[in-house]
Order: C-alpha cells, then sequence, then structure tokens
C-alpha cells in the first residue's frame, strides 16, 4: 500500500496564494481565505460582504497595529510589520532608546563629550555649555538638562534644525522637565516650536472636566510627556510653567488622522487661565471647533467658546467643557446638549459623560447624534 502524498506540504498543489490548502487521501482541495472567493485555485478579493475584506485593510493607518511609538509600522498584505526607528532597537512591538554614548555608536569628535538624547545623540565641544562661575549656553540648548531652555520654541531659536522630541525645559520649581517637543510644521497651527502640555485619552474621565488635574499643579505619566502623538495620557510642568501666545488643538479618533487648529490667546499658563473656573471666550468659531472631528455633529445655537466653558443657566448635566465649544437648539445656552471639547462632561439629552475629550452630540443636532472619543493633544507656544 502506497502512502498518501502530503501536496500542502510538499508544495506540489496549485492553490491561490489567497487560499488553505486541505490535503485530502491521494489528493488535495483548495479553500479560499476569510475575505476572498473563488474556486481555491484562484480567489480574489470579496466584492458584496461590508464586513469582509474588500482589500487590504492597512493596519498603519486604521492606528489597530501594536507598533512601539518608537517604531515605523510597515502595512503588507493581510497583515504589517514594526521596524524601530533609527536610534532604538528591538522587536518593533518594544523599542528602546539605544545610547550611542555608553556603545561608542556616535561620531563626536575626541575634542567633544557626547550626550545621549532620545533617538540620537548630540556632541559638545566649544558650541556646547560651559562653565565659568555661571552657565553659559552658545549653542544646543534644551539638549542637556545643565542647558535647560525655556520651552521648545527656545530650543528651535537657540538651534535651527532641531528635531521633534523630548529637550530639557526649565520648570517655575527652576527644576528640568523632559518634554515633547514638535518641530516641524502642524498642518493648522503653522511653525515649530511647540511645546507639549497634555495628552488626553476621550475615553477615559482622567481628564474629566472636575478632574483636579485641571486646576492642581501635579503631572500625570510624566513620563508619557516625552514621547509625540501616542495614545497615552500624559500632563507636564509645561501646564503652569509655560506662557503662551497661542494653542495648537489636535483630536484623532479611532481610524482617522490628526485634526488640528490653531487659537490664538495669551496667559501666563494654562493653569493660570484655568484654575479659577472663571469663563474666558474665543473668537475660533462653530466650524473651526467642528473640523477637529470629521462627521461632527453640534446643535445650531448658543455656541458659548473658549475656556471653562459652563453657562451660569445651564441645567444639570448639560454639555461642559475645560476648552471647546456647547450649543443647544434653544438660543440661549441653559440646556445644551452637544459639545466638543478638552476636559469635557455631560450627560443630558444622550451625551456621554464619560467622553472627556471629542464630540458628544443628541440627535437633535445638525449632524445627528454622535459619541466620539479622541485622543487629544494641547500644544503652546
Amino acid at each position: 500500500m502506497v502512502s498518501d502524498i502530503n501536496e500542502c506540504e510538499g508544495g506540489t498543489h496549485n492553490c491561490s496564494s489567497n487560499a488553505v490548502c486541505n490535503n485530502t487521501k491521494r489528493s488535495y482541495n483548495c479553500t479560499c481565505k476569510p475575505g476572498y472567493e473563488g474556486d481555491g485555485n484562484n480567489c480574489t478579493a470579496h466584492l458584496h460582504c461590508s464586513i469582509c475584506l474588500i482589500s487590504d485593510i492597512n493596519e498603519c493607518e486604521g492606528i489597530t497595529h501594536n507598533c512601539s511609538s518608537n517604531a515605523v509600522c510597515n502595512n503588507t498584505k493581510g497583515s504589517y510589520n514594526c521596524t524601530c526607528k533609527p536610534g532604538y532597537e528591538g522587536d518593533g512591538d518594544n523599542c528602546t532608546d539605544i545610547d550611542e554614548c555608553a556603545t561608542g555608536a556616535h561620531d563626536c569628535s575626541l575634542d567633544a563629550s557626547c550626550s545621549n538624547t532620545n533617538g540620537s545623540f548630540v556632541c559638545f565641544s566649544e558650541f556646547g555649555c560651559k562653565v565659568d562661575g555661571v552657565t553659559k549656553l552658545i549653542k544646543f540648548k534644551g539638549y542637556n538638562h545643565s542647558c535647560a531652555a525655556n520651552s521648545c520654541e527656545d530650543v528651535l531659536i537657540n538651534t535651527p534644525g532641531s528635531k521633534s522630541g523630548a529637550y530639557h525645559l526649565k520648570t517655575k520649581e527652576l527644576e528640568t522637565a523632559l518634554t515633547y517637543c514638535h518641530m516641524e510644521e502642524i498642518s493648522g497651527c503653522g511653525g515649530g516650536g511647540w511645546t507639549l502640555v497634555m495628552k488626553i485619552d476621550g475615553a477615559k474621565t482622567t481628564f474629566s472636566y472636575n478632574a483636579d488635574l485641571w486646576s492642581n499643579k501635579m503631572v500625570h505619566n510624566q513620563n508619557s510627556g516625552e514621547y509625540g502623538l501616542d495614545n497615552l495620557e500624559a500632563k507636564m510642568p509645561s501646564f503652569w510653567s509655560n506662557p503662551f501666545t497661542k494653542l495648537c488643538l489636535g483630536m484623532r479618533v479611532v481610524g482617522e488622522q490628526i485634526n488640528w487648529i490653531l487659537v490664538n490667546h495669551s496667559a501666563v499658563s494654562l493653569h493660570d487661565l484655568l484654575s479659577n473656573n472663571n469663563y474666558t471666550q474665543t473668537q475660533v468659531g462653530r466650524a473651526t471647533w467642528k473640523s477637529l472631528v470629521n462627521k461632527s455633529s453640534l446643535q445650531n445655537n448658543c455656541n458659548m467658546e473658549g475656556f471653562n466653558v459652563v453657562s451660569h443657566t445651564g441645567k444639570d448635566n448639560s454639555a461642559i467643557t475645560r476648552i471647546g465649544i456647547i450649543s443647544n437648539n434653544e438660543n440661549d445656552c441653559s440646556s445644551c446638549n452637544s459639545r466638543i471639547g478638552f476636559g469635557s462632561a455631560g450627560s443630558r439629552g444622550q451625551q456621554k459623560g464619560s467622553n472627556s475629550c471629542g464630540n458628544e452630540a443628541g440627535n437633535f443636532a445638525d449632524n445627528g447624534e454622535k459619541h466620539f472619543k479622541a485622543n487629544c493633544y494641547i500644544f503652546v507656544q
């Protein structure tokens, strides 16, 4: 009796690359993979099933991957892979900074000192920080804790060409804090030198309107504030230490890109502006606030916007937000059932009170009932 030959293991089958080979006695058969249709020898993407693979799903664009924030996501057919960014090492899911100074992988000259930074390093020589009784700053401000900068804009002015990453910034306590600086231009906000203040996950209530984090001078997940536009929450010393003349606000709903808006407003700090709970009006405009979330929805009237946005005539559980806009169907602001904002609350009229950042609207709003929880970013300059 001749034993069965497994064509599937031997690679002698004619199944499509989008099919599964199933060995049978003296033969085999081919079955198209989920999301594809055909006879097994030829399998094409399913064209009539909304939940099937119409085409390859780009996990990298949809933010459904598990790549480290220090890795690059590479989409592949039916999957993806992660590659650590230059200056980091690991398997892509977890990437740690390579200390080029410790490993000797830097190219600093013999008469210069090497200082490690996230994903890179910098060489200090005659253009670095010198001590002649006092600290003298010539260049590379913010690259070392002994040469801390006042803000990310200060870093960029002092050392043009500085890339996005964590820099040492001064705090009001005369200490330093490694803080993420976005140095490149942000669409909708303009040129670089943006100092990170907060990262908020709208699906959590950490930064809900009444959270103490809006009025105290305590950091939250400070280490997460060293990194860029990921999904980790953070509150940095820049909340109470950095004066500003403008804010750059961003929201990202799952599966979409970040939308940004610019708010021109001057304050000693965000803490100084918000901790007193006094309402401060802005002139951003309803349409601009709505542009933070694609297909956003608001009621047509009231449109009260700014900082500490709470109507003094508001009914229980009406919409409120630390930074943003609230709206109502009536001409007054006493029963607002919709909002777009950072640090929000309110459960009246179909709103979800647990949404701390994003868009909430009842079914009488201009684009119907919406519950968009977003990852939100607050930068100042």
